[in-house]
């Protein structure tokens, strides 16, 4: 949804759906400008060659409704020129298909081009081809033979591009060039600084007419006088220690942009190359989540993701920019597989296939905790992030140890005559002092706004207003977060949540406003339908709007709740009202079956045959033969569905299975070909079953975890014989839109 005031185009979603011509996109020293206001956005990662593309409008729409501005994405060299000279941008790979869909949904696109991109891709992203002639060409430098391949590759980008940039009223508003230059790769200093501007008027030169041009600016990265982007994550998966690593500095606040924790396996230094005065700061790499490597596994849960985003929000950051927002799979490769390995020359080894990240939205579209932490802020931002951006940050105490969980963490973002401040008494895997009858102050030029005492809790994270204007209102305080406004029959309602008494203060007539518990905030989804109205949505799912329409993610049996009620117009037909509780109004939808006499169901047993005996007829992504050690245990797992499958996941039915397993790693065959791994964290595996046409026989390939083994979790399974090597259980649930 548009920051009010800050668009020539007005909110309604058919409106929304047009990206406006005269947007004008720029910035100056504190913050991002939209035609030449303060402008805060969140910007989420997708990268389209690594999912379905018939998928691609849902998955961005599910983005949308989480509160995203923007999409970024990768162009992954390796995936759209694996062979010389031959490039591929038909199917999952279809750039072009893809910033059509992001047109068509309303949401702006910023490229990472690259050339070199990390990615946890093979070569970084760049083709065998290309990184077997580093024996006669400087990679990633000024060497024109170097440059030539760059320009071949960037051109037929640009042809995938053309009539998508916004100044053609497209998407596209902005691009990354490069990655972590002179931190992973490449030349630092003057020379670094050069190759940086080379490819920048390169691609201007092309015909990237864009407003906005980053670099990545973390680890001593150079940046060639562009945008610089930071970055900052839970954990440290490329962290080549398996134990326990120190206490994450990213839940302090702090005026240090600089992440010391990114690429440490590559580590340079901790220092920044630009002048942090001369930008705002910005982030384009906060963990949505963590992708694991197969030494270190640590798991990324939503009070993680949350208590880190609220963090920046507090240190003044001005754009929440998410690594990895939407997970997704490493594509099928001509030649090799095309993951990131040791084999491949890098620090890590990655699954072949799997690339949920544990994500927002997970490897097939599934969702978690982590979306709904981030939608608070995010809806928070498209209504009030125009006031906080221009508001510097006030952090104290500074220089508080990540590992002191005695020191309670404050920011205030602030002027002269209001402000939020910031609590975080979060610390990731530390438990932290309780803070009793804590009295908050909010600064202002004169007297400061004192807030009624309250506790604060090991682990609660949270930010509140002072002197806030909700249009005519003045709110003096409250001990809640406001999380959006809505317009109900042309009244404004100002939703906050929190579990505290609220305790609003007002000066003067006070604002309707709605107070949510938190729990029910998290699961709090804003769409505006096709009376124009605007409702706020409660599910445990995803919700989101299309053409004007509710679409609701759910099971057999799907609850919601709404404010207001639902009109005529546009009350899906198979939801039933139920109940009202309290200013809401609950529905209620249920799935009929196809087949009365046939359950949907799933079963699973150990196989027969020996590894040895599946030599031969097991391949891996690229279509290479697997090869088994003959200690890995097989099992078969067989599906039967009551429904007909014709209507499938684009349709708005699948079936998900959830597999309660432990071992070192896991594969999953269907017709013998494999479609997904996973490397054991813990959690339970989740695996599509629409994404892949229904199967009804599927394959597990089990490799065993043994004690001692050079692996860092944060839990270990119960051993069998200093062993686990086994499925427990498998579950199957089946998934209406």
């Amino acid at each position: 949804m548009a920051l009010r005031g800050h668009l020539p185009c007005p909110r309604g979603f058919q409106k929304e759906r047009k990206i406006c011509m005269s947007t004008n996109y720029s910035f100056t020293k504190k913050y991002l400008t939209k035609d030449e206001k303060p402008w805060f956005p969140v910007m989420g990662e997708i990268h389209f060659s690594r999912y379905r593309a018939d998928l691609w409008e849902e998955s961005l729409r599910k983005m949308k409704a989480g509160g995203l501005s923007i999409a970024s994405v990768y162009v992954i060299w390796i995936h759209h020129e694996e062979e010389e000279g031959k490039f591929d941008f038909t199917g999952n790979r279809n750039l072009r298909g893809f910033l059509e869909a992001a047109k068509k949904v309303g949401i702006s696109v910023f490229l990472r081009v690259g050339p070199w991109v990390h990615g946890e891709a093979r070569n970084g992203g760049f083709p065998d081809w290309l990184q077997n002639k580093s024996d006669t060409i400087d990679l990633r430098s000024d060497d024109p033979d170097y440059l030539s391949y760059v320009r071949r590759y960037w051109e037929q980008v640009y042809e995938q591009v053309k009539g998508y940039l916004c100044k053609d009223g497209g998407p596209v508003i902005g691009t990354q060039i490069e990655n972590e230059y002179g931190h992973v790769g490449g030349y630092r200093g003057e020379k670094g600084e050069q190759h940086m501007r080379t490819l920048a008027a390169m691609a201007r030169e092309i015909g990237f007419d864009l407003p906005l041009y980053t670099a990545t600016g973390w680890g001593g990265a150079v940046t060639g006088g562009l945008l610089p982007v930071m970055g900052g994550y839970c954990e440290a998966p490329w962290d080549q220690r398996i134990t326990e690593i120190e206490p994450n500095s990213n839940y302090v606040f702090s005026h240090i942009r600089n992440d010391s924790l990114i690429a440490s396996d590559h580590h340079v230094d901790e220092t920044v190359t630009f002048n942090q005065d001369d930008f705002p700061y910005l982030t384009a790499e906060l963990g949505g989540g963590v992708q694991v490597t197969k030494h270190r596994r640590p798991i990324a849960t939503g009070t993680d993701i949350g208590a880190m985003s609220l963090t920046k929000l507090g240190s003044g950051v001005g754009l929440l920019g998410y690594y990895m927002y939407h997970g997704g799979s490493n594509p099928d490769g001509k030649l090799t597989t095309l993951h990131e390995s040791r084999e491949s020359g890098y620090s890590n080894d990655l699954p072949e296939i799997n690339y949920d990240f544990n994500a927002p939205i997970r490897q097939f579209g599934t969702i978690s905790d982590n979306y709904r932490e981030i939608r608070l802020l995010a809806y928070f931002l498209q209504d009030f992030g125009g006031d906080l951006a221009v508001l510097p940050a006030d952090i104290d105490p500074e220089f508080v140890k990540p590992g002191d969980t005695h020191t309670l963490r404050m920011s205030i973002r602030h002027d002269d005559s209001h402000g939020y401040i910031f609590v975080n008494n979060y610390q990731r895997r530390l438990t932290m002092d309780a803070h009793k009858g804590v009295v908050l102050e909010g600064k202002t030029a004169g007297a400061p706004v004192v807030f009624p005492a309250t506790d604060i809790e090991s682990g609660e994270y949270a930010f509140y207003p002072y002197n806030m204007k909700l249009g005519e209102h003045l709110l003096v305080s409250a001990l809640a977060t406001p999380l959006c406004k809505l317009t109900v029959d042309g009244e404004n309602v100002y939703v906050f949540y929190g579990d505290k008494d609220p305790q609003f203060t007002w000066d003067g007539t006070p604002a309707k406003v709605m107070h949510l518990s938190r729990a029910d905030a998290l699961s709090a989804a804003r769409v505006t339908l096709k009376d124009h109205q605007e409702y706020l949505v409660l599910s445990d799912n995803f919700v989101w709007e299309e053409s004007g329409n509710l679409r609701v993610v759910g099971g057999e049996e799907t609850i919601i709740r709404t404010f207001p009620k639902l009109s005529k117009d546009v009350l899906p037909a198979d939801f039933k009202e139920i109940a009202g509780e309290g200013e809401f109004t609950v529905y209620k939808r249920s799935q009929a079956k196809n087949n009365a006499n046939v359950q949907t169901s799933v079963s699973f047993a150990q196989s027969a045959q020996a590894p040895e005996e599946f030599s031969g007829k097991l391949v891996n992504s690229c279509g290479q033969p697997e090869t088994l050690k003959g200690d890995e245990k097989i099992y078969e797992i067989s599906v039967q569905y009551a429904r007909e499958n014709g209507k499938g996941r684009k349709e708005g039915y699948d079936c998900i299975l959830s597999f309660d397993y432990a071992c070192e790693s896991m594969e999953l065959f269907v017709n013998g070909r494999k479609v997904n791994d996973y490397f054991y964290t813990g959690q339970k595996a989740l695996f599509s079953l629409g994404y892949f046409a229904f199967p009804t026989k599927i394959t597990a390939v089990l490799h065993p975890l043994h004690e001692g083994d050079h692996i860092y979790l944060q839990e270990w399974p119960k051993m069998d014989d200093k062993k686990a090597c086994q499925i427990e259980a498998v579950t199957l649930t089946e998934q209406f839109t």
